[in-house]
């Protein structure tokens, strides 16, 4: 998600600060800016759109001699993607740039109003910077503090002032790192942004705040200095933007959101590049781990359709004496395109002359080669052992196969919408946490769920159990009677996904039933409620709300991880592609 670049040292910094900003463009932006300081004056340049715009309003301005900069790439969430809402954001002698979003801005902005404090955008970040100058009397440093504990939400900030030739930086809850040269130095959301100026660099803690001059750097927090280990990456070149992020799982959910606005622009418009899933009788969709899930999410989408579906492991679906009947369709999901058994199921499928449609990640793979048709999700490298992004992606192009059938206006609308709603759910990171606080002691985790909600519990079962190797399993609501809640005691998690219309009171039903038993709820659905645990979805068209929710629990599942201390991106023994039975 959005960037920032800051520089402090000898040479200019307009074009490290440029060359940052592109090299941070695959996070999604709407909007990029600079800030430029000399002795006493701060220039700002702003623009709209792609950064080569940005570009050409440098090279029409007249820049002023300096050394310090700041810049940012903005995807908005507090008001609308324009030049007044770009970063970076001036108010009295402060300057800054951030990434996340403080939750309480509103009430923040009111405050401050009435201190005769005049706004002139719409977004939570100019707030910050009203605040820090609120409290700024003799020391930068003391006013941050003073501010952040004002905060709520997540928030990566760089900040200049008039008044000193410093550069600041500090996080919470939002990757930023300082990075190391000879006698210069800069702050970044990612290592990647600066990888071609140094290799050195130091991961601030939670509210650390680093105070950068010609003469070096100090970090402290809560007024006491801070000593970090200066590191230097060893990655290599494609690898590098890791660095903002701990783990490759955390990075690659924070890719969903551009990587669906990516998708949806291809193809809102240009539906005739899908294949046309309504001229087949049956449809069979085979998959493993994930990609079955997502399978089990594209039979009841294209149930509602009207089509036959069936959805199969294919490693069941090999070794089965399948009856094809006339004009089917067999549909195969795989990140990688390699797995062994997926193969199988489609060289079955081919020597029965049968059409297979490969879902796929990896354009020279052999699903992708040997396919009657294949659709690319284009999800770039997926590291983690864990798949996010690829999942998500599988699940918006079967969505987009099943809108092609019966196009309406209201899933349009709520598929251009998607990917802000998306940034929004990933941005609470805190609250995952939270939840996560709550889980992680726990050795048994349930998921509930009917019709679709099942096929999403099934998902974000599995991804808790692979990284945070708790025993997790996910059972059809209605069946918990038949067996199932003889396992439930006191403290017991229980997680029910609520979202389809058709089911949801029967899935509230089945929860209190669980609770009567001792269970914890967590409640995840599109209605407020009054279950302490909740995560409540932004409400969108049926056949794309599996979309908004797992995210979330892709998140609730890192954390949980995250605090048992666990190798994420690399499980015990699980492989990233199964290329043998």
């Amino acid at each position: 998600m959005c960037g920032i670049i800051g520089y402090l040292g000898k040479r200019s910094p307009k074009d490290i600060l440029i060359e940052g900003l592109k090299k941070l463009e695959y996070r999604g932006y709407d909007s990029a800016g600079i800030a430029l300081k000399n002795e006493n004056k701060i220039q700002i340049i702003k623009s709209v759109g792609k950064i080569k715009y940005l570009e050409e309003k440098i090279e029409k301005e007249k820049l002023i001699d300096s050394h310090i900069g700041i810049a940012h790439t903005r995807w908005a969430t507090h008001g609308e993607p324009n030049l007044e809402n770009a970063h970076p954001h001036k108010i009295g002698r402060i300057t800054l740039v951030h990434n996340g979003i403080i939750e309480n801005a509103t009430i923040l902005k009111e405050k401050l109003e009435k201190e005769g404090i005049k706004f002139h955008s719409s977004t939570d970040t100019e707030v910050i910077a009203a605040l820090i100058d609120h409290y700024y009397n003799n020391s930068i440093e003391e006013a941050i503090t003073k501010s952040i504990k004002e905060l709520k939400g997540s928030y990566a900030l760089a900040i200049i002032s008039e008044e000193e030739d410093s550069l600041y930086a500090i996080r919470c809850e939002s990757p930023l790192i300082l990075g190391i040269g000879e006698k210069e130095y800069y702050v970044t959301s990612d290592i990647g942004a600066i990888i071609n100026q140094t290799r050195k660099y130091v991961l601030l803690g939670e509210n650390e705040i680093v105070k950068i001059t010609k003469d070096g750097y100090k970090i402290t927090k809560d007024g006491k200095k801070v000593e970090r280990k200066v590191e230097e990456s060893t990655l290599k070149e494609e690898e590098s933007g890791l660095l903002g992020y701990e783990h490759y799982m955390m990075k690659e959910i924070m890719e969903e959101p551009i990587l669906v606005e990516n998708i949806i622009k291809k193809y809102k418009d240009n539906l005739d590049k899908l294949p046309d899933i309504s001229k087949y009788k049956s449809i069979h969709i085979v998959g493993c781990g994930s990609a079955y899930y997502a399978a089990e999410v594209g039979k009841y989408l294209f149930e509602d359709d009207g089509i036959k579906v069936e959805v199969e492991v294919a490693s069941e679906y090999r070794y089965r004496n399948i009856i094809y009947e006339d004009n089917t369709l067999v549909i195969l999901i795989s990140q990688s395109g390699e797995t062994a058994d997926t193969i199988a199921a489609m060289r079955k499928a081919n020597e029965n002359k049968i059409d297979t449609l490969a879902i796929v990640n990896v354009e020279t793979s052999t699903i992708a080669r040997e396919c009657t048709y294949k659709l690319l999700i284009e999800a770039g490298r997926e590291v983690a052992v864990a798949t996010t992004k690829a999942y998500i992606l599988q699940v918006l192009f079967l969505s987009l196969l099943s809108y092609k059938v019966h196009q309406d206006d209201k899933y349009m609308k709520d598929l251009l919408s998607l990917p802000q709603q998306l940034k929004v759910l990933l941005d609470k990171s805190g609250f995952y946490k939270k939840l996560a606080d709550a889980i992680y002691k726990n050795e048994d985790v349930y998921f509930i769920g009917r019709r679709i909600d099942y096929a999403i519990s099934e998902e974000g079962s599995l991804k808790l159990k692979e990284v945070s190797y708790i025993h997790s399993d996910s059972y059809q609501a209605g069946e918990l009677k038949h067996g199932t809640i003889s396992l439930i005691n006191d403290g017991t998690i229980v997680f029910a996904i609520v979202t389809d219309e058709v089911t949801k009171d029967k899935t509230i039903s089945n929860l209190e039933e669980v609770i009567s038993r001792g269970a914890i709820p967590i409640y995840v659905g599109t209605d407020d409620c009054n279950y302490k645990n909740k995560i409540i979805i932004p409400k969108v068209h049926k056949k794309l709300q599996p979309i908004l929710v797992v995210p979330t629990l892709q998140m609730i599942a890192y954390y949980v991880a995250y605090k048992r201390g666990l190798e994420i991106d690399k499980p015990r023994n699980l492989a990233k592609s199964v290329t043998v039975e």
